[in-house]
């Protein structure tokens, strides 16, 4: 099982069953043509370098079709996998296993998909102080296994949704009238709770550390300018003695991740990292 076994998402063994009953639905007919009592053994293969991640959802959808299903991993989530290689065995009942190989395959191949891509960039930044962090720009339903996969990726998730941190951006301003009436909602609202606030300019920084934010967020803020502002949220640090978080986020590729990631950012988050997934190809062959 994963060596991430102590984070695993409470709704797992949820999003396996919604996602199972969607593909078998009154049956599957496919199966029904093998004899139910043969067994049968099969092995998966990663077809492209990747990092795994997938496992207890990969092993939760046998477990769910029968108990007697044995998966054997060579790999753990969060392992980098060369190409063309064997990531694990499976044994049991022969119907489990036809039934159960393309859902299977599915939250393997999405979510070493985003893991993989989360590793690129966190490579891309190795040796500043910035953190890969990922969004809400997630998969309906999914969203908790792509923080997960973000995680074995080496990548930090951000805020899990509306109800944890505040995020004010540019409409909750506009409707509030200005940041520090926002922020001051805000606080009175829920004082302990984090806040963020993202600026647009130099002179709406200026605004939000004023106000007394946790964190400013600077949206496609041209390099040298980034540069400036993070300098100025240092400074207002030093001075005041406050832990002010530094984000960027906008346009962010590998090409560019770095040179954002050198003017001294805390953390740039990705959308792409959960929006704009590429599967792993992965495939499942039975022995003879």
């Amino acid at each position: 099982m994963s060596t991430m076994d102590e984070a695993l998402p409470a709704d797992l063994r949820t999003t396996v069953e919604t996602t199972l009953a969607e593909d078998i639905g009154g049956g599957d007919i496919n199966a029904a043509l093998v004899d139910a009592s043969t067994s049968a053994t099969a092995s998966v293969v990663v077809r492209e370098n990747a990092v795994l991640a997938g496992a207890p959802w990969f092993e939760a959808v046998f477990a769910a079709l029968d108990p007697y299903v044995k998966i054997k991993w060579a790999f753990e989530d969060g392992q980098r996998v060369p190409a063309n290689t064997q990531i694990c065995e499976i044994e049991g009942p022969v119907h489990a296993l036809l039934t159960g190989e393309r859902t299977a395959l599915n939250f393997l191949q999405l979510l070493s998909g985003v893991a993989t891509t989360t590793y690129g960039f966190v490579e891309r930044v190795k040796g500043t102080r910035t953190a890969i962090v990922d969004t809400r720009k997630t998969l309906p339903g999914l969203r908790s296994a792509q923080k997960y996969a973000v995680r074995c990726g080496g990548g930090v998730n951000h805020r899990f949704g509306l109800f944890d941190a505040f995020l004010i951006k540019e409409n909750h301003i506009m409707v509030s009238d200005s940041i520090a009436s926002a922020v001051a909602r805000a606080r009175e609202q829920s004082p302990d709770t984090f806040l963020q606030v993202e600026v647009e300019t130099l002179e709406e920084l200026e605004q939000a550390l004023e106000a007394g934010v946790d964190a400013v967020l600077f949206d496609n803020f041209a390099t040298h300018v980034l540069a400036r502002a993070v300098n100025k949220t240092d400074a207002h640090r030093r001075r005041f003695r406050r832990d002010i978080v530094i984000e960027a986020s906008g346009d962010l590729t590998l090409k560019n991740v770095r040179e954002i990631a050198d003017t001294g950012v805390d953390r740039i988050s990705i959308g792409g990292l959960t929006k704009n997934v590429r599967a792993i190809d992965f495939s499942m062959r039975m022995h003879t």
